[in-house]
């Protein structure tokens, strides 16, 4: 209930309330649509960040499987030429094991007739220093 205060031409009290709220409505109008709209710059942004986060997500697991696939091709790389790398060396080792073997045979063949010679002369003198052995039992007799 308002309070009467000083007449009001035609000797009615003034009406103090209505004429704050007359006075007050249209900025606190303005005010309300000003909150509106930050609401909804707010939900304009916040949205914004989500999609820009989500899009951040996405672009780091493509990130993450680019780098990964890039990885299992450097391993995979890095094997290829660790394997050339020890083929090479087992084919090195391999023909260096062929030319010792031919190295042996070659030795070998090259020895064999005066081993062999020297052998048969041994074995010749041998039996020319026993005297007749006595003949071998038979069997039955």
């Amino acid at each position: 209930m308002a309070s009467p205060g000083r007449a009001a031409p035609g000797g009615v009290p003034a009406d103090r309330s209505a004429e704050l709220h007359a006075e007050l409505a249209p900025p606190l109008a303005l005010l309300e649509q000003t909150e509106a709209e930050a609401r909804s710059v707010r939900e304009r942004a916040d949205s914004a960040a989500a999609a820009r986060l989500h899009e951040a997500g996405a672009l780091a697991e493509t990130i993450v499987a680019e780098a990964r696939e890039e990885a299992r091709r450097t391993r995979a790389a890095a094997a290829e030429r660790s394997r050339r790398a020890a083929e090479g060396a087992a084919a090195e080792l391999l023909a260096e094991a062929e030319r010792e073997a031919t190295a042996v045979r070659d030795r070998a063949r090259s020895r064999t007739p005066k081993l062999t010679a020297r052998a048969l002369a041994l074995v010749r003198a041998d039996i020319m220093a026993e005297p007749n052995p006595p003949p071998a039992p038979r069997a039955g007799s």
